[in-house]
């Protein structure tokens, strides 16, 4: 199969392509930097370099292909997220159009059944119904939740302050995966026939946040590390010191207001996958060990 993959050589996207590359297919990977056509290449695909933003290039790329993985990768730098992620939503839907290519997996996340109320994911709740629009595509979309990478931006907490937290309890449920089952589960998707729009959940591990500190804790030497609940003031504040911009302190802010009432997670529990990843969170400890002692 002809495959086109976006999110350049990050933490999906490369392991995707590598798999992808594995089993026969030729792959096309986009990215906006022309730093990575090299990076690109050693994975034995072709690097397509060029914006999200610009629907020529995209229908260009996507000319002749069998198959499409799309992600909306986050910006730090929009003035208002939603209306980028709508932008790039509404420039994947015209190309998708033009290119003429049938089967789409969209990356999307845990939540996105909801319009409101959910941070950045709002954004994603709308780049779902932007695509669901097109006539004549399947499109799968891979439900995503909570990054364990994610974590990785806690550790100068914890070496500074003794302490990880967010704005929701340590009783609080956090559903989580690994981007390398996402990898998996996109890649099987891609290589596989489905019609119409459907949702798939992928999840490696469902836990409270004081499992998940007592797990990381222990990895790293720091069995009785505590999860603090931090006020959203308090979060937001922590979130500027660290230099991310208001708009996306606004909405981690708000995405942990859902965490904390647990509405993000109503429609998965009504659509609990068969099957699950295969990282578990205790294997991500592991992970998170090397990080934290670099």
């Amino acid at each position: 199969m002809k495959i086109i993959v976006t999110g350049s050589t990050g933490n999906i996207s490369k392991p995707l392509t590598q798999t992808l590359v594995a089993a026969g297919n030729s792959v096309t990977v986009i990215s906006s930097s022309a730093d990575k056509v090299t990076d690109i290449e050693a994975l034995g695909a072709k690097a397509a370099i060029g914006s999200l933003a610009d629907a020529d290039f995209l229908t260009e790329t996507f000319t002749g292909a069998d198959a499409l993985y799309a992600m909306v990768p986050p910006s730090f730098s929009a003035e208002s997220l939603r209306v980028y992620q709508n932008e790039t939503g509404k420039s994947y839907a015209e190309a998708i159009r033009r290119s003429g290519i049938k089967k789409v997996v969209a990356l999307s996340s845990i939540g996105a059944h909801l319009d409101s109320g959910v941070g950045p994911i709002k954004g994603i709740h709308d780049v779902e119904g932007i695509l669901s629009e097109l006539d004549g595509v399947s499109i799968k979309f891979i439900r995503a939740p909570f990054f364990y990478i994610n974590f990785y931006s806690n550790i100068p907490l914890i070496k500074h302050q003794g302490i990880i937290g967010s704005n929701y309890p340590a009783d609080a449920r956090l559903i989580m995966v690994h981007p390398t089952d996402i990898a998996a589960a996109v890649a099987e998707e891609l290589q596989q026939d489905f019609s119409g729009k459907s949702v798939r959940y992928i999840v490696s591990d469902d836990s409270t946040t004081g499992e998940v500190a007592a797990i990381l804790g222990e990895a790293i030497g720091n069995p009785g590390l505590p999860w603090i609940e931090f006020t959203d003031e308090q979060l937001a504040e922590g979130l500027q010191q660290a230099g991310v911009p208001p708009e996306m302190t606004r909405n981690f802010v708000e995405m942990g207001t859902a965490v904390r009432s647990a509405k993000i997670w109503e429609d998965y529990d009504k659509h609990k996958p068969a099957t699950s990843g295969k990282v578990s969170l205790q294997d991500f400890a592991k992970e998170f060990a090397v990080v934290y002692n670099a």
